[in-house]
């Protein structure tokens, strides 16, 4: 009897990808399409459309998008999970039941909620909960609070012949694992599987960030307009191989899945998951053919007893204006444009008794701005200043907009434009994580039209029982004989991201014959020195030895963060190129090289 092979495709990888890979993946003999939609600014973006319109509050991409392939996915028999209830689930599934009855479609859609915390704010705020990062109390009023969900109700919903699950907030590999826990029969308890499941949702989530973009060597990788998404065919045993559809751009190869896989997990040998805790350290890739790799060895252990949530909250208001300045000494002109834009508010505000901005950013874009300290040139003569300015009041902002039209007149001679037109002051959202008892949480319910349920989860081991992150100290290498600097480029790859204010920079060796020289030369002493200027707190380093690779995370590194954050660079997508750049001394051999 031939194995019973799952494959899931990743159909979304956030708010605003492509609708063109619906498309590619119903061509695929799919089982099921993956579509991830939430992030942190996404919930915050819901939470005040739902506020206009009661029936708002999802990113209305999923329907539209779906719209036009559900008849192919119903005569195919293609199921769908989704995150895209946003904080409306319930609402998604009445837009998406209107359509299917428009077509005369009716598929068995489920509904997954519980994960709204919102409810229990003033409760946990007496309770004393505290921001999981900093320890500092709640603010007065929070816009959403979400609990990370995990597989199972998917699974349940699954289990109950669902066609189409939507769901609210959850572990975005839950959506995989969910699936691939009702294919298989997977236990609850099974938690080398829980494991590899997660690594598959893990690889889908991000869509094409596994087929090839974002990739350390781009100029390798074919067809960005026709990049194909990905695809896991799943084994019972955890096993998959990742691809994309035939005839796709994209590049499929251990490097690509490599960088993925440690994208923004921070401790690879402990990945916290609702489900399981996840240890990616020694997985192994093997490529079994073109766009064809093999992933296996993710292992695990049983979850801790906390869901972690991610809160918004609102911070005053925000403007970013840009202009664009040419000419000789464009950085120098775009600094002094913005000071002087910033001072003539702040006369305006001081002569009607209003406060001083909360907070301001200039840029000078095209001067290396992102550097900080780092940048090597500010000698460029065409730039993009961009100043952003946070108040309390959006009355300020208004005015700081409406001295935007004197720019062009009033001071450096090159400036051509305000390319922005006034910008209008918006809030200003930050990010609040804390973590809560999975048992202070009503049970996860599913719907499916007159027949709901709760979905019982396993308590969990206490949060301080899980073993704490492993920073791996630095070691040395032996003596090589004669060696050369170089970009650490030319021995490593590099994918990096976010977790709130910190930055998870993964380096990955290009031969493991490299990896001793990685961990001599890229300590964790250095890295920080790499980005003096940007990053405030701490470094730690961790090994993921079956990748041949170390993984980074630097605290209080992003101003912030995500949608709090100032900076052209919110998330870090550029700390991995910028990290690239570090000189370190290799062994000449290993560049085939030979003494002179």
């Amino acid at each position: 009897m031939p194995e019973k092979i799952v494959r899931i495709g990743g159909a979304s990888g956030a708010w605003g990808d492509s609708p063109g890979a619906i498309a590619q993946l119903l061509g695929s003999a799919v089982d099921y399409l993956m579509m991830d939609y939430l992030a942190e600014v996404t919930m915050s973006l819901l939470a005040r459309a739902r506020l206009k319109d009661p029936e708002a509050g999802y990113p209305p991409d999923f329907v539209a998008y779906l719209r036009g392939s559900l008849r192919e996915i119903a005569r195919r028999g293609i199921r769908v999970v989704a995150n895209a209830g946003g904080v409306n689930p319930e609402g998604c599934g009445r837009a998406l039941r209107a359509i299917c009855a428009e077509l005369g479609l009716s598929p068995r859609i489920a509904i997954v909620t519980g994960d709204d915390v919102l409810p229990l704010a003033a409760r946990l705020r007496q309770e004393g909960v505290r921001e999981a990062v900093s320890g500092a109390p709640p603010p007065p009023r929070l816009l959403t609070a979400n609990a990370y969900l995990g597989a199972l109700p998917i699974k349940a919903a699954l289990d109950r012949g669902a066609d189409i699950v939507i769901t609210g907030r959850c572990a975005d590999s839950a959506l995989a694992l969910g699936a691939l826990m009702h294919e298989f029969g997977w236990a609850r308890d099974d938690y080398n599987r829980l494991a590899a499941g997660s690594l598959v949702g893990h690889l889908l989530e991000c869509g094409p960030q596994s087929t090839g973009g974002l990739h350390t060597d781009w100029e390798k990788v074919p067809g960005w307009h026709n990049i194909g998404y990905p695809i896991a065919e799943c084994s019972a045993s955890g096993s998959f191989v990742l691809t994309k559809p035939e005839g796709t751009g994209g590049l499929v190869i251990p490097a690509v899945v490599a960088e993925q896989t440690l994208y923004e997990i921070g401790d690879p040998a402990a990945y916290i998951l609702p489900d399981v805790i996840a240890d990616f350290s020694h997985v192994h890739l093997r490529a079994i053919g073109p766009d064809r790799v093999r992933v296996s060895g993710a292992r695990g252990r049983p979850p801790t007893d906390q869901y972690k949530v991610s809160a918004t909250w609102q911070d005053g208001y925000r403007a970013t204006a840009c202009i664009s300045i040419v000419g000789v000494n464009a950085a120098a002109k775009a600094e002094r444009t913005a000071q002087a834009l910033l001072d003539r508010a702040r006369a305006i505000f001081a002569a009607r008794g209003m406060a001083d901005f909360t907070a301001t950013h200039v840029e000078a874009l095209g001067a290396e701005a992102s550097y900080g300290a780092g940048s090597r040139t500010r000698a460029s003569r065409e730039v993009v200043l961009r100043v952003t300015a946070v108040h309390a009041d959006r009355a300020a902002l208004d005015i700081f907009a409406r001295e935007l039209g004197s720019v062009g007149l009033s001071f450096a001679p090159g400036t051509t434009g305000i390319f922005t037109g006034r910008p209008k002051p918006a809030p200003q959202v930050r990010l609040f994580t804390f973590f809560i008892a999975k048992s202070a949480l009503a049970p996860p319910r599913v719907t499916i039209g007159d027949d709901a349920f709760d979905v019982d989860v396993p308590r969990g081991a206490p949060m301080e029982a899980a073993p704490p992150p492993r920073a791996v100290p630095d070691a040395g290498a032996p003596d090589e004989g004669p060696t050369v600097d170089a970009p650490l480029i030319r021995l490593a790859l590099a994918r990096s991201g976010d977790k709130g204010d910190s930055s998870n920079i993964a380096i990955i060796a290009r031969d493991p014959a490299y990896l001793p020289v990685l961990r001599r030369e890229v300590t964790a002493e250095r890295i920080a020195a790499h980005f003096a200027g940007l990053v405030g707190g701490p470094v730690r380093r961790y090994e993921a030895p079956g990748l041949n690779a170390l993984n980074f995370v630097l605290d209080n590194a992003l101003g912030g963060g995500g949608m709090a954050s100032l900076r052209i660079d919110p998330q870090g997508k550029a700390y991995g190129q910028m990290a690239l750049e570090m000189i370190i001394r290799a062994p000449r051999a290993l560049f085939g090289e030979t003494p002179a």
